[in-house]
């Protein structure tokens, strides 16, 4: 039985299984970071996540940081809505002060 991380919160770091894709959309299982709110995320069985990756081309929308002792990029710019079946497992947080501008500025 998957567990449904009903408790997702934004900031945290999950692994994610992003298959089956389309396109150029990021794929495999990878870290990604819950965006959005903890209201929506309390109640709704999706929560929206950008993908991290150690690769990636360097965009003003990909902030860099250090998460679990490794330099990453979250990459906003692939956002997506997931079911919480989708979320594998916590592996963290990130500050929202290093993120959350950027994201607020892309969406601006």
């Amino acid at each position: 039985m998957v567990k449904s991380h009903a408790q997702a919160r934004r900031g945290e770091v999950y692994w994610v299984n992003l298959d089956p894709t389309v396109g150029t959309e990021i794929q495999k299982t990878r870290p990604a970071l819950v965006v959005s709110p903890d209201d929506m995320n309390a109640v709704l069985p999706r929560v929206i996540v950008a993908p991290i990756t150690s690769k990636g081309q360097a965009l003003g929308c990909r902030p860099v940081v250090v998460f679990k002792g490794k330099s990453a990029r979250i990459l906003l710019d692939q956002s997506r809505c997931v079911d919480k079946a989708r979320l594998l497992g916590k592996l963290g947080e990130i500050d929202p002060a290093v993120w959350h501008g950027v994201m607020m500025q892309m969406l601006d």
